[in-house]
């Protein structure tokens, strides 16, 4: 084991893994849960999801028509993440054997790949997207993502993201390396892949953000671990010039979708309807994300903590009654949350979780309690 795994599982991950007996599994979906990132297991010894029900898999349903998340199932990938530590307790606890999946865009992630693979070089055209390389250019002993994405920044006179000991790397089983960073606010960065796929940011070089999970540090698999590299345990800010390559190389939401920006107050209201939610849903949630931001306007004493916790109780309630989607529900908590008292991730993070966790416990309707 590595000096750096060893950082993760002691220091790193406290005194709750540090006893006889937790399993890493355990205790590394447990540290991720801390810091705010949900987590959703992965089958034994792979890096892929944790299969789904018996039913989910004979049935065409959607994961925004599934109930098994609120019934406290993993269905649906990382769809089902999650922040409640009874259900980490329970689901890491019966299955050691899972791997720690993180999904990126509730975690407020984006997430560099660089992968090592023995590949046939492309042809130029395709190794920096969008960018032409001249033939006069030597690309004599450019093999792999670590190669692509060195070039990418010495072209835009910036250092290799696989360089930044500024931030939380992991190396892969494979030889690549995650490079983690924290997306700006107001910024919905997608992944590489899915539903929009076909775009990259280097050759062998892909971004994990939202619509898409990533392998959490300390993770074991019968190839190897996810180690940790370094001292940064926290993903740093995505730096400016990577946020314009990302932008440049179309990893933002298709057109026709509304480009996310800060939210005031006032218009919560219209970005839960444009959620799907429905109008007495989206009024009841409103009211109380506005107290939460109010409390901005006061550094002491507006009683920020409770009014957090009474906004994540009530989305709680109106998940677990099928009236709300878990991801926009956070994610609507968390930019309330960083209005009033930005920089306190840590602080707010515990609230919500506390709050929604016990909201699902209560399904709600606008009218009252079920």
């Amino acid at each position: 084991m590595t000096d750096e795994l060893r950082v993760l599982r002691s220091d790193s991950l406290g005194p709750a893994a540090a006893g006889a007996g937790v399993p890493q599994s355990l205790a590394v979906a447990r540290w991720c849960a801390g810091r705010g990132w949900p987590v959703h297991p992965l089958a034994p010894g792979r890096k892929t999801p944790a299969g789904n029900c018996t039913a989910c898999r004979e049935s065409e349903h959607s994961y925004r028509e599934c109930r098994c998340p609120a019934a406290g199932r993993w269905c649906h990938g990382f769809r089902a993440a999650t922040l409640d530590f009874a259900r980490i307790e329970r689901w890491w606890g019966s299955h050691p054997e899972f791997g720690v999946g993180v999904a990126c865009g509730p975690a407020g992630l984006v997430v560099v790949d660089i992968d090592a693979h023995a590949r046939q070089l492309p042809g130029r055209d395709r190794l920096l997207p969008g960018i032409d390389i001249a033939d006069t250019v030597d690309l004599t002993g450019l093999a792999n993502g670590f190669h692509t994405i060195g070039v990418l920044g010495a072209l835009r006179g910036e250092a290799s993201p696989a360089d930044d000991g500024t931030t939380l790397r992991v190396r892969t089983p494979s030889g690549g390396l995650h490079v983690w960073y924290r997306a700006l606010s107001g910024h919905r960065w997608q992944c590489s892949s899915g539903s929009g796929g076909g775009r990259a940011l280097a050759w062998q070089v892909d971004i994990r953000a939202h619509g898409g999970y990533i392998v959490a540090p300390g993770t074991v698999t019968p190839a190897g671990t996810y180690e940790p590299l370094g001292t940064a345990r926290e993903p740093a800010p995505l730096p400016a010039w990577l946020a314009q390559e990302l932008e440049r190389t179309g990893h933002l939401p298709p057109a026709h979708l509304p480009a996310p920006r800060p939210v005031p107050p006032r218009a919560r209201q219209a970005v839960l309807a444009a959620s799907g939610g429905q109008g007495a849903v989206h009024r009841v949630l409103a009211s109380v994300l506005a107290e939460v931001t109010a409390c901005g306007a006061v550094p002491e004493g507006a009683g920020f903590t409770e009014k957090l916790n009474r906004a994540a109780y009530t989305a709680g309630g109106l998940i677990a009654a099928g009236l709300l989607d878990a991801d926009d529900a956070e994610s609507l908590l968390r930019e309330a949350a960083a209005q009033a008292r930005p920089g306190q991730e840590r602080r707010y993070g515990a609230v919500i979780r506390g709050g929604l966790s016990a909201g699902l416990t209560r399904p709600l309707a606008p009218g009252g309690r079920l």
